[in-house]
């Protein structure tokens, strides 16, 4: 069992940066790929990256490539999604998920999930 808690949202002006994290609870945390998945009001929720257990892989939505870097500290048991150059259009709620698989960007192939945490971006 792994229990996920986000943290990091608010509200920042567009161009500006934030970094989430997500802290999880849970012996074998470190033996998961994490991603980082968002929902935007009135639309499906969908992928934004993921980062395998060692960090050597990762894996980016077209939309946040070369904006978001997702980075993972083991020893913390946390992840983090650094993300600079905001738009408005990445105003969502913010979800952070666990998978025993490898990277993936489907969203019912992973089996934990934290609360979420609200991201704005103002134009």
């Amino acid at each position: 069992q792994v229990q996920l808690v986000e943290s990091g949202g608010g509200l920042v002006q567009a161009g500006g940066s934030l970094r989430l994290s997500c802290a999880g609870s849970g012996r074998t945390f470190s033996s998961y790929t994490m991603g980082w998945f968002r929902q935007a009001p009135g639309k499906e929720r969908e992928f934004v990256a993921a980062i395998t257990w060692s960090g050597g892989n990762r894996d980016y939505a077209d939309s946040v490539m070369g904006r978001f870097t997702i980075s993972r500290d083991n020893a913390k048991d946390t992840v983090y999604l650094q993300m600079n150059s905001l738009k408005p259009q990445d105003t969502a709620v913010y979800y952070c998920a666990a998978t025993r698989l490898l990277l993936t960007r489907i969203e019912r192939e992973y089996d934990y999930w934290g609360q979420g945490t609200q991201v704005t971006v103002s134009s």
